[in-house]
Formats: C-alpha cells, sequence, structure tokens
C-alpha cells in the first residue's frame, strides 16, 4: 500500500477547482461521497428501468388472458352452434329416409298439397268465418227459435 497524503476535507480559499457551494460553509465533497451519490442514481435507474420491464411484462399478461378468455367464449358459441347444426342434420336426414316409402310421399301429396289420384275428386269443407262475437251468440239465439233441423237446412242449403 502506498501512502498517500490525505486529502483535507476544509478546502483551501485560494483553490478554485472543485469548489462548490459547500466550500463556502466549509465542506467539500468527497470522491467517496460523489461515488456513493452515484451509485445511489445508478441503483435507482436500474431500479425504475425494472419496474418499467415487470409492468409491461403485467400488462403483456392480462392482455393476454383477456384474448384468450374472448377466443374460449367465441369457441364455445361455434361449439353449441355446430352442435345445433348437427341435430338438424340428423333431423333431416330422418325425413330423407322417411320420405324415400312412396306411401309416405303420397300422403303427404295429399294432406299438405292436396292432391288426388285419377278417378277421385277431392272435397273441401269450408266453414264460414265468424266476424264477431256478437254475430256468433245472435246466431245461437236464431238457433233456439228457429230449431235444430232449420240449422241444419240453412248449413247445407243456405237461406
Amino acid at each position: 500500500m502506498q501512502n498517500r497524503p490525505r486529502r483535507s476535507r476544509i478546502a483551501n480559499p485560494g483553490e478554485s477547482s472543485g469548489a462548490n457551494i459547500t466550500t463556502a460553509v466549509g465542506m467539500e465533497e468527497t470522491v467517496g461521497h460523489r461515488r456513493a451519490r452515484r451509485n445511489t442514481f445508478f441503483k435507482q435507474t436500474i431500479m425504475w428501468v425494472t419496474g418499467l420491464i415487470c409492468t409491461a411484462f403485467l400488462l403483456g399478461t392480462l392482455a393476454q388472458a383477456w384474448s384468450n378468455s374472448t377466443l374460449i367464449q367465441q369457441v364455445q358459441s361455434e361449439q353449441q352452434r355446430l352442435h345445433q347444426m348437427q341435430q338438424h342434420s340428423v333431423e333431416l336426414k330422418k325425413l330423407e329416409h322417411q320420405y324415400q316409402d312412396p306411401t309416405e310421399i303420397e300422403s303427404a301429396a295429399r294432406q299438405q298439397l292436396g292432391y288426388v289420384r285419377p278417378g277421385e275428386h277431392a272435397v273441401i269443407i269450408v266453414s264460414p268465418p265468424q266476424t264477431n262475437t256478437e254475430s256468433r251468440q245472435g246466431n245461437q239465439d236464431k238457433g233456439a227459435t228457429t230449431g235444430f233441423w232449420q240449422e241444419w237446412w240453412n248449413s247445407f242449403f243456405g237461406r
């Protein structure tokens, strides 16, 4: 080790290099004190940068979690839609097998479309439209006064 002369903490009034406000009070800032202040600033900078990086990772993780939950909901709704479409497909296949039978085709054509075989006559029963409850009540009263057979006569042959 070398024996270096120790610097005095009190600056000479004639020295102007490295002088600052504390020299007026009689205290000069030492090299160790400057180094400690630099280390503190470096440590604070490292802490802030580390905090910002951690915050960025946290926000990225939260955004990814939100995105994943949205995608999971979309997948579930599409799976439900797929299940409904598969059920509809099964029903249509049942109808397809049902209508492959000629008797079913004929029955459906007669009931839904009103088709008849050659030589047959279709009979369509049409009931008169009822306008309101007052006319129904009036018809009931007339039926009671005119008689049962008279109503039959009027319904088949008109008035």
